[in-house]
């Protein structure tokens, strides 16, 4: 029998991370387009971004209509790595107010995501003041350094809004993160992080 789960947060009643989710406003909206298989997925963050902030809409689809981001007033730009993106920062004064998009998938699905939506490939494109090591160390990167979508959304709304409260919304990560580890056993969390981390240097020396 499967274990009951929050209708909110999703994960189980005994693990119910709502308690850490804040409430935050953003002068930003944040438009969090998610592909359907991160929406099952036990330790998808985007859904936390999205409860935890005032002026965000999540859609779970395989196919956006453009109408999502065009907004008379607002200027979408796309969270989402590439050779024209421009750091995120404060908007100069009078500039319309800014809609964020941000693609929810793996890498490969990320970028298989923006090139079926021309429109959206077409955007401005933002992206993220240099980070620290992610949080998000239970699950999988596909690139070195990679955030997961919730850590992704707070840096760039904190550098959008040229402030660190939206460091508020990882709160529930933190408990996420040590709760996995926990059921895990600390031996195996570090003996399969320790692999994968040796496997990834592998990779990135064969390659470079």
């Amino acid at each position: 029998m499967s274990r009951p789960h929050c209708v909110r947060c999703e994960r189980p009643l005994s693990h119910c991370l709502c308690s850490l989710v804040p409430k935050l406003e953003s002068d930003t909206r944040v438009l969090i387009l998610q592909d359907p298989r991160e929406a099952g997925h036990a330790l998808n963050t985007a859904r936390l971004a999205w409860l935890g902030l005032a002026r965000a809409a999540r859609v779970v689809a395989e196919h956006f209509d453009e109408a999502l981001w065009t907004r008379p007033g607002w200027q979408a730009y796309l969270l989402f790595p590439g050779q024209d993106a421009r750091p995120a920062a404060p908007a100069a004064p009078g500039a319309p107010r800014r809609l964020l998009v941000v693609p929810d998938a793996t890498w490969r699905r990320a970028r298989a995501m923006v090139a079926r939506h021309p429109a959206l490939a077409a955007l401005p494109r933002l992206g993220l003041p240099a980070q620290g090591p992610g949080r998000y160390r239970v699950r999988h990167a596909d690139l070195p350094g990679a955030l997961s979508t919730l850590e992704a959304v707070a840096a760039a709304l904190n550098a959008l809004e040229s402030t660190d409260r939206f460091d508020a919304l990882l709160a529930p990560l933190e408990r996420l993160v040590q709760g996995q580890i926990d059921g895990m056993g600390r031996a195996r969390y570090e003996a399969h992080h320790l692999r994968r981390e040796g496997s990834r240097a592998r990779k990135e020396r064969a390659g470079g």
